[in-house]
């Protein structure tokens, strides 16, 4: 940098704002800067000098708890990282995905990542990635769960919206079925009856709990209620897990935790079953079918905006029912 200021005959002060702040430097001296740098092969101020110098490296951390490419695939992942994109690209921010899927190495990417704060999407109590953001000390929050110190929690009432679902979809019906996302990070899947709701995984523990408390509240015992569990959250799973319990049970009601799995339950009962969905999606509205209603995009948002420091409080997200 001092020799392209001798070389431009400027102070090295102006050769850094000619990098770092453009505006302060006029048009014709930032020329000349840029001319004598080219002439001497320099590319600009290191970027991680300037971010041990600073103390920040202006990206913010996402860190998931599934393979990398489900930030791709999943519809309502991808509505949520758009959110978190948008709070990004409005404070000048780089975006680095940090995948965590239960491999050793998880805390060491998530210690290592060169980033000022972190948004984690949700993931089961025990994922030892929860306390290793917390251990850092920077800015955090997580969508859906767990809570814990150091961690801003951003959800809505799912045990609400839950209870109020499947009251709605229990109307009528006489051999109802319960289509659950993971019950823990083991990712067993298969089809149990009135299982236990106190599970890993807090998004399900909450929505299974909502749905206890609705048969329940409905005359029909927990524990007679069939629930089938997928491994992973996606269409295909759903379908499989459908399938594979039809000879035990025979659904007119299908209660899904996802408008995915509830589109795969349609692929295999076809349109005469009802069914319900979780975040309305277009896929819902497309079907046809009720979903709970909630903005994954403004609760990604809502992270990004305590991750990169720029407020320490949040709201309860809002939720509806979108009843078709």
């Amino acid at each position: 940098m001092r020799d392209v200021a001798a070389a431009a005959g400027v102070a090295v002060m102006t050769v850094s704002y000619t990098y770092t702040r453009p505006d302060r430097v006029a048009a014709p001296t930032r020329a000349k800067v840029l001319q004598a740098a080219e002439r001497l092969g320099y590319r600009g101020p290191d970027p991680v000098a300037r971010s041990l110098r600073s103390g920040s490296t202006g990206n913010l951390g996402v860190v998931l708890g599934e393979h990398l490419t489900y930030a791709f695939e999943d519809p309502q992942a991808a509505r949520f990282l758009a959110g978190v994109s948008r709070v990004c690209v409005q404070n000048r921010l780089g975006l680095v995905l940090i995948p965590s899927t239960g491999e050793p190495d998880d805390v060491d990417r998530v210690r290592e990542a060169a980033v000022d704060g972190f948004v984690l999407w949700t993931t089961a109590d025990d994922d030892p990635v929860v306390q290793a953001v917390t251990a850092t000390g920077r800015p955090a929050a997580i969508q859906g769960g767990p809570a814990a110190p150091g961690l801003h929690l951003v959800s809505a009432d799912d045990q609400a919206a839950a209870r109020a679902m499947a009251r709605h979809m229990l109307a009528g019906a006489r051999s109802p079925l319960v289509l659950s996302q993971p019950l823990d990070r083991e990712r067993w899947s298969g089809l149990l009856r009135g299982p236990d709701t106190d599970v890993l995984f807090p998004v399900t523990r909450t929505r299974l709990t909502g749905y206890r408390e609705a048969f329940e509240e409905a005359g029909r015992p927990w524990g007679d209620v069939p629930v089938a569990v997928v491994g992973r959250h996606s269409r295909e799973e759903g379908r499989q897990a459908v399938a594979a319990v039809l000879d035990d049970v025979h659904p007119d009601v299908v209660i899904a935790m996802s408008d995915q799995l509830a589109a795969g339950a349609l692929d295999v009962l076809g349109d005469g079953v009802r069914v319900s969905g979780w975040d309305d999606s277009e896929l819902a509205a497309e079907r046809g079918f009720p979903s709970v209603r909630q903005s994954l995009f403004d609760q990604g948002v809502a992270c990004a905006r305590i991750a990169a420091g720029l407020t320490d409080t949040v709201d309860g997200a809002s939720w509806e029912l979108a009843l078709r």
